[in-house]
């Protein structure tokens, strides 16, 4: 059995998770942008693991993402109790329906738009990342952008501390290889209308690297 592997979304981000490394059994990939492309090559690499007979322990899902303002602040560190696929489901005149209240399973297993976090890497995450805040981390494939929009997802993700583009994507396939999964990460800027003068990204790389020292 190897270590654990760290996914991200692009290159600066693995170079990010490198950087504040100091176990050498943990494997970092960038992946992709979006939820297909993450779940579809994390699983691909969880199976080439497994085949090759050294399955990995545990994914984590890694990277920046956009913070809920009054939840957390820009530059923070963000843990995922859950991944929620925040777009997944159907639009009605009564709002915006989940795949629950459609009464479709996301896949065979029975996942549907929420993955929760292992508890046992969500603790240990915890313990080594005190400040860190913990919440629900959502998944959408179109960044928010709206006044409007982010009022709408605040509203019915109550516990929702930040967005991203892959954690669900990763966590469900984590899910269909029967390994633990977590979600990480830093928060570059404020979610809402789009303000390139309101991003901080190099605060947000510099706290996923010194985040990194938690992933052994």
């Amino acid at each position: 059995m190897t270590g654990l592997l760290v996914v991200t979304a692009v290159p600066a981000e693995a170079e990010a998770v490198r950087a504040g490394l100091t176990d050498p059994t943990v494997t970092v990939a960038p992946v992709g942008v979006g939820p297909a492309v993450a779940g579809a090559a994390t699983a691909r690499l969880l199976v080439l693991a497994e085949a090759a007979g050294r399955p990995y322990r545990a994914v984590v899902s890694a990277g920046i993402a956009g913070g809920f303002v009054d939840r957390v602040a820009v530059g923070g560190t963000v843990l995922a109790t859950r991944s929620v696929a925040a777009d997944l489901g159907a639009e009605s005149p009564e709002g915006f329906l989940p795949l629950e209240e459609l009464g479709m399973p996301a896949d065979l297993l029975g996942v549907g738009s929420v993955v929760p976090a292992d508890p046992g890497l969500l603790d240990a995450l915890r313990t080594a990342l005190p400040a860190a805040t913990v919440g629900a981390v959502l998944t959408v494939n179109t960044v928010t952008g709206t006044a409007a929009s982010t009022a709408a997802l605040a509203a019915r993700h109550p516990d929702a501390v930040a967005e991203a583009m892959e954690g669900y994507g990763v966590a469900v396939a984590a899910a269909q290889a029967g390994v633990p999964f977590a979600e990480l990460r830093t928060v570059s800027n404020p979610i809402g209308p789009r303000d390139r003068g309101s991003w901080r990204m190099r605060e947000a790389f510099a706290a996923l690297t010194a985040a990194a020292a938690a992933l052994r």
